[in-house]
């Protein structure tokens, strides 16, 4: 894996965790924020971390905005100061932003100014808490468009031991299975074929209509 670039700004909650865990990864990771005591404790954390202040066009043109594959843009409370980095990061040639928003209008302004991405960690988080809450065996779900998603669950016991001609899942619901992940991980079967059998244990990845995803048991 090629090793990329990455420079976070702001190092609160999820500034912080996106930086960790980029750098875990294997990537080169510089944190910036404002704040001495949170640059400190990323000194031993991350490949750089420096104090400056991201709404400083002088503070940005120093770190040389364009040599970063992505920024993340994870500036927390204040909303201004948020936009007005998104501005200058794009003015000077950012390759790609991925921009934390607290509110829809925020997302939206973000989104104007030109941002790659806008993500919303709370809303998201809560999102995903309350279908875990109403569907344990979900993992993970991702809403590709109003009518279709991928969702990664635990496989149900009563698939165990089937292959997947047998349950015909897209026959009978209009999912398909485009992967299979087991021993915890660290196997993938990508794009599995008919004969394979669904083990106990095994990670289901699926897509599909979400009307029919909601039929499935794990929904």
């Amino acid at each position: 894996m090629k090793t990329k670039q990455f420079l976070v700004i702001g190092a609160g909650r999820f500034g912080s965790s996106v930086a960790r865990n980029l750098y875990k990864l294997g990537h080169d990771v510089m944190v910036m924020d404002n704040d001495e005591d949170k640059v400190q404790q990323f000194s031993d954390e991350v490949t750089n971390a420096v104090k400056a202040d991201a709404s400083s066009e002088t503070c940005l043109k120093a770190l040389d905005i364009n040599s970063f594959d992505t920024v993340v843009l994870a500036i927390g409370d204040d909303i201004q100061a948020s936009i007005m980095a998104a501005i200058l990061l794009i003015e000077l040639g950012a390759r790609r932003i991925v921009a934390k928003a607290r509110t829809e209008l925020h997302g939206k302004v973000l989104e104007k100014v030109g941002v790659s991405q806008v993500v919303f960690p709370e809303r998201d988080m809560g999102q995903k808490l309350a279908r875990s809450l109403i569907a344990p065996t979900i993992i993970d779900m991702i809403e590709l468009s109003d009518d279709y998603s991928v969702v990664e669950v635990n496989a149900p016991e009563e698939m165990i031991g089937k292959s997947l001609k047998e349950l015909n899942l897209r026959a009978r619901y209009g999912i398909s299975i485009i992967a299979l992940r087991r021993n915890n991980g660290h196997k993938t079967i990508i794009s599995p074929v008919a004969e394979d059998i669904i083990e106990k244990e095994d990670i289901l990845v699926a897509i599909g209509e979400n009307k029919y995803l909601k039929k499935m048991e794990w929904i």
